[in-house]
């Protein structure tokens, strides 16, 4: 059965395994709000349990906002969670709306550590903010939020990367102001200093923004999950008006994702999707359940999808085809 807590809308999703139970941390907001759009300016971070990726045991909110004027004031979104010498580290999303009745807002990185996966400790400011060098801040005036969220964090090589959803700054050639989503990526040796670099990816791909980014290995390639949905299209992707869970390759020498060569994984009807292997080593997706365009708002975490590869080895879901 999905995953619902019935007074809340539950969405964004995210994964750690330490070896004997899954820990998932959830995006959760009251159903009380009335309207779902309202539920991003009231998000906190819950916490469940389970053995199976099936059944699940709710412990309650574990982040909530900060006090005003932190960089996490309004809401807590969606992160991730790596293990470190001392326990857990769970990096997440910091955003302030700047007015109530405003879409602008800023994100900022943060993080929080716990020995247990239940408790956690924030730190006291972010560890990462946009650098105005490669990515687009507020103050350029091209998009209505500073966007700099959902950070991904691997180890690859020798060093810690994060993948992070993000905006280029806009030049000559990426004229078209909605077209500049991109991946931001940041490298650490330690998990606490951060270097930001260029962009892993070019903008003019198609989309505004490419949320939930996901490093993925399958069946001997490399990839990058991430969600868009079908009003955030752009360029000639927007013909399509399909949007969702994509999926694209990346190198793993270099990092670079070619975005341009994205396709559809699943449709919006599951969204801000994660690849998680259970105890066999099936890989699968879990997302949250969106709803279409007649329905409501779903508010509840899928079941794990299968995953198996097409004709030409990417993922794909398990009937071969994009879920409609």
């Amino acid at each position: 059965m999905p995953f619902e807590i019935p007074d809340r809308w539950v969405w964004d999703c995210w994964i750690a395994d330490d070896g004997d139970l899954f820990h998932l941390f959830y995006l959760n907001a009251p159903r009380a709000l009335g309207d779902p759009a309202l539920r991003h300016r009231n998000a906190v971070i819950g916490h469940a349990t389970s053995t199976d990726l099936r059944e699940w045991t709710a412990h309650g909110t574990v982040l909530e906002p900060g006090a005003p004027g932190e960089f996490d004031a309004t809401a807590t979104w969606t992160g991730c969670v790596v293990p470190q010498t001392a326990g857990w580290r769970m990096f997440y999303t910091g955003s302030v709306f700047l007015a109530p009745d405003a879409h602008t807002n800023v994100e900022s990185i943060g993080a929080a550590d716990s020995t247990d996966l239940h408790s956690w400790s924030k730190a006291p400011s972010p560890v990462l903010r946009a650098d105005p060098r490669w990515y687009e801040t507020l103050a350029d005036g091209t998009w209505p939020e500073e966007a700099w969220r959902d950070p991904w964090v691997f180890f690859d090589g020798d060093l810690w990367h994060m993948l992070i959803t993000s905006r280029a700054k806009r030049t000559e050639e990426s004229a078209d102001p909605r077209d500049l989503g991109v991946v931001g990526h940041a490298t650490s040796r330690d998990l606490s200093s951060w270097t930001i670099g260029e962009p892993l990816s070019a903008p003019g791909a198609g989309f505004a923004h490419l949320e939930v980014l996901q490093a993925l290995e399958f069946e001997g390639g490399h990839f990058v999950l991430f969600s868009c949905d079908r009003t955030h299209l752009a360029g000639d992707r927007m013909s399509d008006r399909a949007g969702g869970v994509w999926v694209a390759p990346r190198d793993p020498k270099t990092g670079w994702c070619a975005i341009e060569h994205a396709r559809l994984l699943h449709d919006e009807s599951l969204y801000a999707a994660r690849a998680v292997r259970d105890r066999e080593g099936r890989l699968s997706l879990i997302g949250f359940m969106n709803g279409s365009s007649t329905e409501e708002f779903g508010g509840r975490i899928s079941d794990p999808i299968a995953l198996v590869p097409d004709p030409d080895g990417w993922p794909s879901i398990a009937n071969g085809t994009v879920a409609q």
